[in-house]
């Protein structure tokens, strides 16, 4: 009984001890703070130098017929985050960078350093730089697996080059696409105002640890009308990997075409299953074909990762290593089975359309 009561009491010691802490690095008092109110402080005191803003400069095409002898260039400018604190890399948009003859970097601490560009990838929107210094602060990577529709988010970044921002919100949607078709899309919707100039930056959750990269909104008049969209953290990581080995992302092939497992479809396969990527044809000589996959094939599981339908299909092959060699799990006949492929490519060139 004795034991029970001192650890109780030792317990509402440390948690007292440690609420004294927190407000006196929140700034507000000991009794808010006990009453349940809470500030943001704390943990934007330790993400925010991770948020840099972009500058770039590009050139344009000089008039036809024009005399001048000077080149004229357009600025823009942007957000990024520090991933990578000891190798200086930093992650931004494709759309931020692009075609940029000289980029800048500014820090949470007014440094500013010349940037370059190591590969960026316009099907994601995702571009890697990297800077020399020292002293920077980088964001870890959420396990974007524990994102939920609800929780709250924090976008960072430098809207209108007016300087570092920050908005709250929530997750108000994960998995949004159709944006572009053309691209790989698996966004995360958020409802924290995100304008022009925040594109690049963070998307974190409580903890500060980075849950996206902000990339655009649904606006009619470029402001913020609460729907905007963040390429997730296991996507940039991904992407991030590619461009750093090869400066672009060298997207491998399956070499199917695919739909959704629609329940329809799914009735009239006589599968029971409620979703997955249904083989509509398969490329002659593709990795697809050597591996044994045929039409009517119902593809649920790739290399240990669950296929919810074709998009997503689509997205996990892009990001996937030419050559590289997965297990595809589906189900033929009513069948479920296990087939071995090597993800293919286009002669070693980034490809993009059929997964």
């Amino acid at each position: 009984m004795r034991y029970g009561i001192s650890a109780r009491l030792g317990k509402i010691i440390a948690t007292a001890a440690a609420v004294l802490l927190v407000a006196q690095a929140q700034a507000i008092s000991t009794a808010a703070l006990m009453q349940g109110i809470p500030s943001l402080a704390p943990m934007l005191e330790q993400v925010t130098p991770a948020v840099v803003s972009i500058r770039v400069s590009k050139a344009m095409p000089a008039e036809r017929g024009s005399r001048l002898l000077e080149r004229s260039y357009a600025t823009g400018a942007g957000s990024g985050v520090i991933v990578d604190a000891a190798g200086g890399l930093i992650i931004t948009n494709h759309h931020v960078v692009a075609n940029a003859s000289r980029i800048t970097v500014r820090l949470h601490d007014e440094r500013t350093l010349e940037a370059q560009l190591l590969g960026s990838d316009p099907g994601t929107d995702v571009a890697l730089l990297q800077v020399e210094a020292k002293g920077l602060i980088e964001i870890a990577f959420a396990d974007i697996s524990t994102v939920a529709v609800g929780d709250y988010a924090v976008a960072i970044g430098n809207p209108f080059g007016i300087g570092q921002t920050v908005t709250s919100g929530i997750v108000s949607a994960l998995g949004r696409a159709g944006i572009n078709n053309a691209n790989y899309e698996d966004f995360i919707q958020t409802d924290a105002a995100i304008n022009r100039g925040n594109s690049g930056g963070a998307l974190v959750d409580m903890e500060g640890n980075l849950i996206g990269i902000n990339t655009a909104i649904i606006s009619g008049d470029g402001g913020s009308n609460g729907i905007g969209f963040a390429v997730p953290a296991d996507m940039v990581a991904s992407v991030m990997e590619h461009l750093k080995r090869d400066g672009q992302v060298r997207r491998g092939l399956l070499g199917v075409t695919i739909a959704d497992a629609t329940p329809v479809i799914v009735a009239a396969l006589e599968v029971d299953i409620d979703h997955g990527a249904v083989v509509t044809s398969v490329l002659p000589d593709s990795a697809a074909e050597k591996a044994g996959v045929k039409l009517s094939d119902v593809i649920v599981e790739i290399d240990g990762k669950a296929v919810r339908g074709s998009r997503q299909l689509r997205n996990i092959v892009g990001l996937m290593r030419q050559d590289q060699q997965v297990e595809l799990v589906l189900y033929r006949n009513g069948i479920r089975e296990s087939l071995q492929a090597r993800i293919g490519g286009s002669k070693g060139e980034p490809s993009r359309g059929i997964p």
